[in-house]
């Protein structure tokens, strides 16, 4: 064999996984067709997080006179932003190709397809192919924008994430359809640049995936920003011309048409599992993901997947956890299978959110007696300095054991504050053992304990 392993994709999955790999003493290769880093360090988690950070900086502005600051005047440089944000993405994929060649991991650029045998071709720009064999090959090819049958991405004014981050101009007006991750980030990001910004949602609330009194208060924020929110909506029809998008909308009220410059698909995203050799080898696959068992071996075996490709959440760290139990588990090591109710989910909209585990409606519903406690931010002192009021933090426990059963936050940075929750789940922490961890003040953080403190009914603060 050429190789112990090969990866196929350079994501936040592949490239882990490739580095663990080697890591371990395998003789690594990694197969990319674009840029290394793949679509989270490319086009995804980290290009949009530059945007974000630019549309925050520009929101202190605005609000300096709150801090006692005075600014005369502030424009936002559309075109400077987005420049910014290509840098940083830049920047990262350096850094990836520098970790590549450090371990030692071969990289192919070219578009990879598994072949029975253990093989992987790869066909590169000049459509030239070469052969390359591997004990274990692992598919980590991510997946991409979905595409509704009745809103088709022109690439123009009617785009996906992509198009979302790279706009020649600021539009005045924009639908975002869905209100995922996605769509809510990229709402508070057009909408602190001035831009007409309606949210079109076909579930009761938006952010639906999150406990609805996270959905509720996000809601809030964004009308109180100007964002116009329809939930229990649906798209469907878009008429695109030179002069922009006629959008037809269906809810209880009947059916509306927007007109605005830009819609942005952000309905989710779709496996990349086309074209890359599966029915040749036949791994099976259900409903556009390939089937794993749990070290992510597919039912050939020596052909593993990671990642989108599979059923677990979309998430770039979710990527990177089944990429390292993979590989430890080829390596001949016996690591721990992934608990998929204890992955942290964060969005990075304004305010931004952060949740693991049960929601308090999950809880209930799988029989649970709950402990539930709330904290304002209003309440925290670190807030009020700051500025940052909004929000709260939300815990979850069962009564009978005091099994920490869920987390959910809103407000400022709590992104940064979630690893607690998800560290002490892990641990199978009871409530009284964080009440009795003595936490900082005054920091954001100090709030989980203060809510922790409300569902024992032992509450300071509040």
């Amino acid at each position: 064999m050429d190789f112990d392993v090969i990866v196929i994709g350079s994501g936040p999955g592949g490239y882990v996984t490739a580095i663990r790999a080697s890591q371990l003493g395998l003789k690594t290769a990694i197969i990319e067709k674009e840029s290394l880093g793949g679509v989270c360090l490319n086009w995804g988690c980290i290009p949009t997080k530059a945007l974000l950070k630019s549309a925050q900086v520009f929101e202190y502005i605005k609000h300096a006179n709150d801090y006692g600051i005075n600014v005369k005047e502030a424009d936002a440089d559309f075109k400077g932003i987005i420049s910014r944000s290509r840098d940083v993405a830049n920047g990262m994929s350096k850094g990836i190709d520098y970790l590549m060649k450090k371990n030692k991991i071969q990289v192919i650029i070219g578009h990879g397809k598994v072949k029975a045998g253990k093989i992987v071709e790869v066909t590169d720009s000049e459509n030239k192919t070469n052969e390359y064999k591997a004990e274990n090959i692992i598919i980590a090819t991510g997946a991409r924008s979905r595409e509704l049958p009745n809103l088709k991405q022109n690439g123009t004014n009617v785009i996906g994430y992509r198009e979302a981050m790279t706009l020649k101009e600021k539009p005045k007006t924009m639908v975002i359809v869905g209100s995922g991750a996605i769509g809510v980030e990229f709402a508070y990001f057009y909408n602190s640049m001035g831009v007409d910004v309606t949210i079109v949602e076909f579930q009761s609330n938006i952010v639906p995936l999150e406990d609805q009194d996270i959905s509720k208060q996000l809601a809030r924020n964004f009308k109180k920003s100007g964002i116009n929110v329809m939930t229990n909506s649906s798209v469907e029809n878009v008429k695109s011309s030179d002069s922009g998008c006629k959008v037809e909308i269906k809810n209880k009220k009947g059916t509306e048409t927007i007109d605005c410059d830009v819609v942005l698909s952000a309905v989710g995203v779709i496996a990349n599992i086309e074209n890359i050799g599966l029915e040749d080898v036949g791994i099976a696959n259900d409903n556009g993901k390939i089937l794993v068992n749990d070290y992510y071996e597919t039912n050939i075996p020596g052909y593993f997947a990671i990642g989108d490709v599979i059923s677990t959440q979309a998430l770039a760290h979710v990527a990177s956890a089944e990429g390292i139990v993979c590989v430890e588990k080829i390596a001949g090591h016996n690591p721990d299978k992934i608990n998929y109710n204890n992955i942290p989910g964060c969005t990075y909209c304004s305010p931004e959110i952060a949740s693991v585990g049960y929601t308090e409606e999950q809880a209930k519903s799988k029989g649970y007696d709950v402990k539930v406690g709330k904290f304002p931010f209003s309440a925290s002192g670190k807030a009020s300095a700051a500025g940052q009021k909004d929000g709260f933090v939300k815990v979850i426990f069962d009564s009978k054991y005091g099994e920490w059963l869920g987390c959910h936050m809103i407000g400022f940075n709590v992104t940064e504050m979630i690893a607690e929750a998800v560290v002490a789940r892990k641990l199978e922490t009871t409530g009284n053992e964080i009440l009795k961890s003595v936490h900082p003040h005054p920091t954001m953080s100090e709030a989980v304990m203060e809510a922790v403190a409300d569902a024992y009914d032992e509450v300071i603060h509040i």
